[in-house]
């Protein structure tokens, strides 16, 4: 898409902080006003656009497509993304361990361990854990802590919360990354222990590589997603009550 415009500003709206091209609002794909309760994010979402040079290219706009994906599909499917997002502690790759190697046994369990750790304190959610593929049943009061936790994130910040997730493959890990638990390098580690340790021992082709590197900017969106959220806008934390 050519570039259509010259002055990128941000401007107080009611109901937050929205922007404004050459004077007109920007507005998410559903055609609502992208307004934003964060200056510090609002003025990045600014500066991607300002940054755009003839045409403007919607991959990088990385910022702007996540805010407007809170504003017009999770506000509008806020029960069901938020359920999809809980689902994955009832069969989270943190749980589930081998035997063989030993070398492998031993990165699981001093990697994803002290996540478990973290989450049963931080949520009142404790985890089973076990060795083989073979499914596990997670109590459902655990489930029930993980669903409040997420459940209190609000429209944006679950947008964030389910991208981080569906790039880890792992609640507890997106949880640990959201709440500043885990740097983004470390959870993008502890995601892809596994496949890490694979390819250590077989290498890696390129699209694999490709495939990862998808996977950590995910990840790293997110988390700067909700950084940039939380500079004048602290979370709301999630209960440590079960319910």
């Amino acid at each position: 898409m050519k570039r259509f415009y010259e002055d990128v500003a941000v401007v107080a709206e009611a109901g937050g902080l929205g922007l404004r091209l050459d004077g007109k609002p920007l507005r998410t794909p559903a055609k609502a006003p992208l307004l934003l309760p964060s200056r510090a994010l609002a003025e990045a979402i600014a500066a991607e656009w300002r940054g755009q040079g003839v045409t403007v290219k919607l991959t990088e706009l990385p910022l702007t497509r996540l805010a407007s994906t809170g504003l017009d599909l999770v506000a509008a499917r806020r029960g069901e993304i938020a359920a999809e997002v809980a689902r994955y502690a009832g069969t989270d790759l943190v749980c589930y361990r081998v035997e063989h190697p030993p070398e492998l046994a031993r990165r699981q369990h001093a990697t994803w361990q002290p996540l478990i750790d973290w989450a049963t304190l931080r949520y009142d959610a404790p985890l089973e854990v076990t060795v083989g593929i073979l499914p596990i049943t997670q109590s459902p009061a655990t489930l029930r802590a993980f669903a409040l936790a997420v459940e209190s994130y609000g429209h944006l910040e679950l947008a964030a919360l389910h991208l981080a997730t569906s790039a880890a493959g792992s609640l507890v890990v997106a949880l640990a990354l959201i709440e500043g638990r885990l740097d983004v390098e470390s959870a993008f580690a502890a995601a892809q222990l596994d496949e890490s340790f694979e390819i250590e021992q077989w290498g890696e082709d390129a699209e694999q590589a490709e495939r990862r590197a998808a996977l950590k900017d995910d990840m790293a969106l997110a988390h700067r997603f909700i950084s940039l959220l939380r500079v004048a806008n602290p979370l709301v934390r999630p209960s440590t009550s079960s319910g």
